[in-house]
């Protein structure tokens, strides 16, 4: 599994996100791969990936980088809250 971390220059917030979003995986018992990307690259990291972790002011910036990909964009309303985060994957992927 994979899932991307993306925010709009992907250096702190992505990082920030994708973090919590491997805090939020191990609490979950789950594994995948996460890496961070910044909005004018998530069309070639989104290639394969099952889920998009971004903020609701990027998603649709997103959706349609993306295109016809089959990952879901999840959006996070606090990438510092882990509980959210593990609610929001939890859904994405149960």
């Amino acid at each position: 599994m994979k899932i991307i971390a993306v925010c709009g220059v992907g250096i702190g917030t992505s990082a920030i996100l994708k973090v919590n979003a491997e805090r939020a995986l191990e609490r979950l018992e789950l594994t995948a791969d996460i890496d961070a990307s910044d909005l004018a690259g998530i069309a070639v990291a989104a290639a394969d990936a099952q889920v998009i972790l971004t903020s609701s002011e990027l998603a649709p910036a997103v959706r349609q980088a993306i295109g016809r990909s089959f990952a879901e964009v999840v959006e996070v309303t606090n990438y510092f809250d882990v509980d959210e985060i593990s609610r929001l994957l939890e859904r994405s992927l149960g």
